[in-house]
């Protein structure tokens, strides 16, 4: 059952998607074949995966953001409503595709590789945003796509008293704009190498970040966890040594769960 929105604690704002997922003994060469030993298909997209997330841990989430009204964006619709996850502000626009991805599973190392097809649902706008409905809500987490949406939201969220957290993966033309008003930036260790031009490191990269108006940024490392900044001290933390089964969505995860450490 999905939540009544004053009683949402996270709302969500990015892209959503339909994710096919095979695992496979092993990689092709060009113009060879491998057969899929499983298949599954299931919601997936940044901020929707880390909303999952939450709402599997007890928290009341709202997803933000815009699909097609295609077997795809059904498939999604049903995949977040299973969730529990409140879908009243999911904007559907006719006559439009939305967001797939094909995903390569190693099954020895679970190691994925995407290849993904965007859509032509138009995204969210500005003036689609409206977070007044949540009164009761203490975070906001954008995935960093939808900018101008995610700018106001952010702008919304701040006058509300919520904490913003932003999912930094592709540093876009905009993203400037978001940061300064963002409370926790988590980032991936290639975020910000468009801003640094000598030798890219987790800790140069917090710093600039931290610079241009992020109040705490943490920079994931995949297998080697993950590095922060508490009172100008860098924190590591290293990951959990874990069988890999699938690595798709994991970083998705790990914001969610972040999220929720927070709350």
């Amino acid at each position: 059952m999905t939540p009544p929105l004053k009683e949402v604690e996270v709302v969500g704002l990015g892209q959503a998607c339909v994710d096919f997922l095979g695992r496979i003994p092993w990689y092709p060469n060009m113009d060879g074949k491998v057969e899929i030993s499983e298949f599954h298909i299931q919601c997936g997209g940044p901020a929707s995966t880390a909303l999952v997330t939450l709402s599997r841990l007890g928290i009341r989430c709202s997803f933000l953001g815009a699909i097609g009204d295609d077997e795809f964006g059904k498939e999604i619709l049903k995949g977040l409503k299973e969730e529990s996850i409140d879908t009243s502000h999911l904007r559907i626009r006719s006559g439009h595709t939305s967001q797939f991805a094909f995903i390569a599973i190693d099954m020895e190392s679970g190691n994925r590789t995407i290849f993904w097809h965007r859509g032509s649902a138009p995204h969210l706008l500005p003036e689609e945003v409206d977070l007044s409905c949540f009164s009761g809500a203490k975070i906001l987490h954008v995935d960093g796509l939808m900018l101008d949406a995610a700018i106001e939201a952010a702008r919304q969220a701040r006058s509300m008293g919520m904490k913003v957290v932003m999912d930094a993966g592709t540093f876009r033309e905009k993203t400037p704009e978001l940061i300064p008003l963002v409370d926790v930036l988590i980032a991936s260790e290639e975020f910000a190498r468009p801003l640094i031009e000598d030798s890219l490191t987790p800790e140069n990269a917090i710093e600039i970040l931290k610079k241009m108006g992020a109040k705490d940024v943490i920079i994931t490392l995949g297998y080697r966890g993950s590095v922060g900044m508490e009172e100008g001290e860098f924190i590591y933390q290293k990951a959990y040594k874990v069988k890999a089964i699938d690595t798709t969505g994991a970083g998705d995860v790990y914001h969610g769960a972040y999220i929720y450490g927070i709350l």
